[in-house]
């Protein structure tokens, strides 16, 4: 998931393995005199340490030094569990940023305000397996983000792993002039039916959609409201399912690559 504000930089939110192919989709930006090599990727704000959200960071290792957004949780669990860190200063180089839990201007590298603001909201969560035990002595490690636009005060809410409908992130769907939501199970035990003895949505730290999130999603004011992050089990990908039919008559879209809309 990319946003633009100026035409000439992108701010990314997380950073999947097919990260390549994303930025080769990404819409032209304006030509930019910096050196062939420089990123336009201004930062990366990342949710959680899950694989499927940080793998790309590696690909990004050949370009200018990465601005990385991250809790100090998820900072620790890739330095630790994937020698990120190491990586990244072998090659590019990685400044962490943790973000703010209220409104605070979201800066470009030279420190120059973007035109948008952020602020994390926490979220229950499990750690990845590869991180092996907890960390820090804390047993959560997700987040969502809200991003505004200062010039029009439109909100986006990006909850790409969510465990549990907390009050605060109500709240925030219930602000929200656009939510991206994570989609990626229908029902809890969903995986049992490709793999014996599977662990269930909740195990993994996704509340299914049939369990609350649909409701949620239903009643929000947003103009745009899209589930991402759906597994290949998911029956939402299937245009002719029911269960398709129910979220799109809740006036909620199906992500997919390429999808873009405004603010």
């Amino acid at each position: 998931m990319a946003l633009s504000v100026d035409g000439k930089r992108w701010f990314l939110l997380n950073a999947s393995p097919d990260l390549r192919a994303q930025i080769e989709a990404f819409p032209p930006l304006q030509p930019d005199p910096a050196p062939l090599r420089n990123s336009p990727i201004a930062a990366v704000l990342l949710t959680n340490a899950d694989l499927d959200h940080v793998l790309g960071l590696f690909l990004l290792r050949e370009g200018g030094p990465l601005q990385v957004v991250a809790p100090l949780e998820v900072c620790v669990a890739l330095s630790s569990g994937l020698r990120l860190t190491k990586v990244l200063d072998s090659f590019c180089g990685v400044t962490w940023h943790q973000p703010p839990f209220y409104p605070s201007p979201l800066l470009l590298p030279d420190g120059a305000h973007s035109g948008l603001s952020y602020r994390a909201i926490p979220l229950p969560g499990n750690l990845p397996r590869f991180v092996g035990a907890r960390i820090l002595g804390v047993d959560g490690h997700s987040i969502a983000y809200e991003i505004t636009d200062d010039r029009t005060g439109a909100m986006l809410l990006a909850a790409p792993d969510v465990a549990a409908l907390t009050s605060e992130l109500r709240e925030s769907i219930a602000r929200a002039d656009a939510i991206l939501f994570d989609g990626t199970f229908w029902r809890g035990p969903e995986l049992e039916s490709v793999r014996s003895g599977a662990r269930t949505a909740g195990e993994m730290g996704h509340l299914p959609i049939s369990e609350g999130s649909l409701d949620a999603l239903r009643e929000a004011p947003a103009r745009h409201k899209i589930f991402l992050h759906i597994n290949n089990t998911n029956p939402i990908l299937a245009a002719a399912s029911e269960e398709r039919a129910q979220v799109e008559k809740a006036a909620i879209a199906v992500g997919r690559d390429g999808m873009e809309f405004e603010l």
